[in-house]
């Protein structure tokens, strides 16, 4: 069922033009993702890099090239890549991956914007600001090339840790985002991420809001390079109509685009799940209206009667999002009419024949 959860008369209007879309999936990575506790997004450190190309594989391919297993944790939780792909299969909607920042490059083929991945913010600035500008210039322009091909365009992203840096983001662009971004995990660990981002900002010599206006700026001392990407991917295809398919990191998004090109946020929704927009212990909502009025569209998967615990613990407040997993399952329902059981039976198809079977 999806739902419009904020700015239902915008959302509404959304969705009743929303048609063929091309679906993007942009790979990124920060060593942030290495700081202890902060993401379970891989299996331990050394494979958290391995995450987002192995995301992009098992949605194209039903397996993964990069690493020998599909991203899960050892006791069944899959990655959230798994909605995604049945959603998109179901649908028949193309996918287009682009690196933007990945560690591991994808072993399938890819769009190339000459990105590069982000250092640990607690040590060092995530990127060079010559790097941010170039990922933003060559972001603009594929967005305007993608922008000619469909009118109607979903980006979903992965990156590990990605709401760490997003909360970095934003504290330094002047939105108060202390305990509102999501997790992974079902304890979100708000302190240790606010350790992270406040000896960041330190290390940098930023204090709340004082880069409000120089986003770029704020990228380069403690974002990561996948924001920038989506910005800029989202700029240049401004003519079209898009869907940012994802938690809280998307308001990261918002608050770039809000400066960098305002105008663009007319054709922009944020579309999630409701194990986001429903989760006690974040606020996605809170934090959308603080930055723009762009509508939040969000889907119950009905996960809770699946068959499979593994895809139940998403109700219980693991994984949630992902590899543009709520965005995905709005533009398949939207695109193709189908029923809510249709695509819980078919996760949970694709759960026997992936997951399980790896498991045994």
């Amino acid at each position: 069922m999806i739902k419009l959860s904020y700015n239902p008369e915008k959302g509404n209007s959304f969705i009743k033009e929303f048609k063929d879309p091309l679906f993007l999936l942009v790979l990124s990575y920060t060593e942030t993702a290495e700081n202890d506790g902060i993401t379970v997004a891989g299996a331990d450190k050394s494979l958290l890099k391995y995450t987002p190309p192995a995301d992009a594989e098992f949605i194209e391919y039903g397996y993964c090239k990069s690493i020998d297993a599909i991203p899960a944790t050892p006791d069944g939780k899959p990655t959230p890549a798994l909605l995604t792909r049945v959603a998109l299969r179901i649908a028949d909607i193309p996918m287009l991956v682009i690196d933007g920042g990945s560690k591991i490059k994808p072993s399938m083929p890819y769009l190339d914007i000459s990105s590069t991945y982000a250092k640990n913010i607690v040590k060092e600035d995530a990127l060079k600001i010559d790097d941010v500008k170039r990922i933003y210039e060559n972001s603009i322009l594929l967005g305007r090339k993608l922008g000619k091909i469909s009118k109607y365009i979903v980006i979903g992203e992965s990156i590990p840790a990605g709401t760490t840096t997003a909360l970095a983001l934003l504290m330094a662009m002047g939105i108060d985002a202390r305990f509102k971004v999501s997790s992974s995990m079902p304890n979100n660990p708000h302190n240790l991420k606010l350790d992270i981002v406040e000896k960041a900002m330190k290390r940098s010599g930023i204090e709340l809001g004082s880069l409000r206006d120089k986003p770029l700026d704020a990228v380069s001392h403690i974002g990561d390079a996948m924001m920038i990407t989506v910005a800029g991917l989202s700029i240049g295809a401004s003519n079209s109509k898009i869907l940012l398919a994802g938690g809280t990191q998307m308001c990261a998004i918002l608050a770039l685009i809000k400066v960098l090109n305002h105008n663009t946020l007319d054709n922009i929704v944020i579309g999630t799940t409701k194990y986001i927009v429903d989760d006690k212990d974040s606020n996605i909502i809170s934090l959308v209206k603080e930055i723009a009025d762009v509508p939040i569209i969000s889907i119950d998967l009905g996960l809770e009667r699946s068959q499979h615990d593994g895809l139940r613990a998403y109700t219980r407040g693991f994984v949630k999002e992902g590899a543009g997993a709520g965005g995905a399952c709005i533009a398949s329902l939207l695109k193709s009419n189908y029923s809510n059981n249709k695509l819980l039976n078919n996760i949970d198809e694709e759960y026997l024949l992936t997951i399980k079977r790896q498991r045994s």
